[in-house]
């Protein structure tokens, strides 16, 4: 899966993202280290061990580098940045129930506009060509040619 180029300084508002989800209940957040275990949790039985380990280090960046969708007290959405690489986005999930709201767009800005927050005028997603088209669709993300594998391929399992 290759990686994707972002342009932090052409982002799109993600206000009324927020607003609109807040409307219906769902609510995005940075997270907080006293909410870890849950959110671990929730990464853990939605998606994946390792997804869980890059959000696991995105709490030891101050400001936790880690934003959440709650909907009715119940984490039902995430997105890390800076959890794997410096400058890199990602993992993100949305629970199956949850998808199609507009979650993972919300999810996706609130983390890229921290990002150029933070000083950055570019982003990476790390891995990301299985959603090339959400990422191109939602923030004019660009594949990098000759990324595959990319860092990945530093992984245990890659060889």
């Amino acid at each position: 899966m290759a990686d994707l180029l972002v342009k932090l300084y052409e982002l799109p508002d993600n206000s009324r993202n927020v607003e609109r989800l807040r409307e219906e209940g769902i609510y995005i957040k940075r997270a907080l280290s006293p909410d870890k275990h849950e959110i671990l949790e929730f990464i853990r039985e939605n998606f994946s061990e390792s997804w869980a380990s890059e959000c696991d280090v995105a709490f030891s960046n101050l400001p936790v580098s880690c934003f959440i969708a709650v909907k009715d007290k119940k984490v039902v959405g995430f997105a890390c940045y800076e959890a794997t690489c410096k400058n890199f986005f990602g993992p993100i999930g949305v629970h199956n129930d949850m998808r199609g709201y507009g979650v993972g767009a919300a999810l996706l800005l609130e983390c890229l506009h921290a990002m150029y927050n933070e000083g950055y005028a570019y982003a990476i997603i790390g891995g990301g060509r299985g959603a090339a088209d959400f990422y191109k669709k939602t923030v004019g993300a660009t594949i990098i040619e000759g990324s595959d594998p990319g860092i990945y391929k530093r992984m245990i399992k890659s060889e």
